[in-house]
């Protein structure tokens, strides 16, 4: 190309536009990005001042994101010379595609034709490539493996996917923090029970399958009560998932066997504070979900209908998961019916990990973490394909495809907002240890200082006794400063100072 005439369908290079040009545009774009950083930063602030932890830590993950969004465009731009220069045979590029080439496009090996109306874009856009990437492969008889335009839409289709992953997470974790917060005049209840000092004097004995939480959740013994249980569980996930009397039990239960010395424990406050920590898990988008991502665009081929099956996986997932989390309730009424008929005191549940799959509370956390981005990247996908390619596009499929697909992601959307992270945000904590969450943050900090003087001290003790090494005591009080970060602190012999305890209101 002579050095005039970088004119026609490209236009004009950066070396023939008037400087007043370049230096406007640039001066636009940095002047909006200056804004929307500003934007960020001052909602951040307020966030902060109003103490909306949560939606302060989504702020965050949205910095995360467009900073990874913003690098995957600086290579996209860097290397899309090289990467429409990649060349393939024809016939490789005509198998495994999202729609059907048609009798002309197969022989000319040209690309699939998604509309009439696109088909003037097409033609503008093969004739920028021909001097690059099309112009290099058709030299060498092949065709380039990405073009600039699909390289477009795969860049815009990562920047609305991790936008709409952050959004849903977002409103999942506040509408369901919503439904936990009107447990809060249960708590106050419970507590104002508790400050009752004639009602805690009196004595008092529990006919136990007498009782609303064993009778609503005990199904009896036998063969059958099993069949029952679970299906009492499936069917419990949709309406009432958590009553009064289940979250006065299993309160119950965990202040008994983790702070036996605070029965006055705020509980519904420590609710509230496991559930933001759990937050930053959910809204994140980790390295194997965008494994899922290749996965799914690898398996998009036309007639497989996959973008429709594939509905059905986070569906199926988050009935397996409210179905267990009901059914772990059920067990703790199932092991106290079976061995008391009637006890001293309150009816107390015993939390364990036995409970859980694979005993590990966790998994569900995950499992949760993996519908809302799988529900989000269906959604994703839908409104993606409906902006660019139109809603009669092949990558569309027909109505009676789409339809299901929108009525399950709306589905999953509330059932797990309303049901299923209340019920996780509750039964979770039933495993055999707490949540470091069950201290503020400055008493968290505290705690790994004392663990810290404590091993320092106990090290400096064991050398003393023994004349050897610290090694021993090291590795002993190692394992102290790992159960204070996993929130086993209860359950060690020694004892954290008095002012880093945990209080009524932690």
């Amino acid at each position: 190309m002579s050095g005039g005439g970088g004119e026609g369908e490209e236009g004009a290079s950066l070396e023939f536009t008037p400087t007043w040009v370049i230096a406007s545009v640039c001066t636009v774009i940095v002047a909006i990005s200056l804004a929307a950083e500003r934007v960020l930063h001052y909602t951040g602030k307020y966030l902060k001042k109003k103490d909306q932890k949560p939606l302060y830590e989504a702020l965050q993950k949205v910095k995360e994101e467009l900073m990874l969004l913003g690098f995957i465009s600086l290579m996209l731009t860097v290397f899309q010379g090289r990467i429409i220069k990649i060349c393939a045979s024809p016939d490789t590029m005509k198998h495994w595609l999202p729609c059907p080439l048609s009798h002309e496009s197969s022989s000319a090996g040209e690309l699939p034709n998604a509309s009439p109306d696109s088909s003037s874009h097409h033609r503008r856009l093969f004739a920028a490539e021909a001097a690059a990437g099309v112009g290099h492969c058709a030299a060498q008889n092949k065709v380039p493996v990405l073009s600039l335009e699909a390289l477009h839409h795969l860049h815009i289709f990562i920047f609305v996917l991790a936008i709409v992953h952050v959004a849903f997470s977002v409103l999942t974790v506040v509408f369901g923090g919503a439904k936990i917060r009107q447990w809060k005049h249960w708590e106050n209840s419970i507590a104002k029970d508790n400050y009752n000092s004639e009602q805690v004097l009196k004595p008092k004995f529990t006919n136990v399958h007498q009782h609303d939480f064993i009778k609503k959740r005990f199904k009896g013994l036998g063969r059958h009560s099993v069949l029952l249980s679970w299906l009492h569980s499936f069917f419990k996930q949709f309406y009432g998932s958590v009553t009064k009397t289940d979250y006065t039990a299993l309160r119950l239960g965990f202040i008994t066997t983790h702070c036996k010395g605070n029965p006055k424990f705020n509980f519904h406050k420590y609710l509230m504070r496991a559930l933001e920590d759990d937050f930053k898990t959910v809204v994140g988008i980790s390295w194997y979900l965008w494994i899922f991502v290749f996965i799914f665009l690898s398996l998009n081929v036309h007639g497989w209908h996959t973008y429709f099956w594939i509905a059905f996986i986070p569906f199926v997932l988050l009935l397996a998961v409210g179905t267990k989390l009901e059914h772990i309730i059920s067990q703790l009424a199932h092991e106290v019916a079976e061995k008391h008929i009637a006890i001293e005191g309150d009816l107390v549940v015993q939390p364990s990990d036995d409970h859980f799959w694979f005993r590990r509370p966790h998994i569900v956390l995950f499992l949760i973490h993996f519908i809302l981005f799988q529900n989000a990247f269906e959604l994703a996908f839908f409104f993606w394909i409906w902006v660019q390619f139109g809603f009669d596009s092949c990558i569309m499929g027909q109505v009676r495809y789409i339809v299901p697909r929108l009525v399950i992601g709306v589905f999953i959307q509330l059932l797990c907002s309303y049901s299923t992270l209340p019920l996780y945000a509750l039964v979770t904590q039933m495993g055999t240890h707490f949540k470091k969450s069950i201290f503020d943050e400055h008493v968290q900090v505290g705690l790994l200082g004392w663990a810290q003087k404590a091993k320092k001290k106990k090290g400096l003790n064991l050398k003393a006794a023994t004349g050897g090494s610290t090694q021993s005591g090291s590795t002993t009080d190692g394992s102290t400063v790992r159960s204070l970060q996993m929130g086993d602190i209860g359950r060690k012999e020694t004892t954290p100072p008095a002012e880093i305890q945990p209080s009524n209101g932690s």
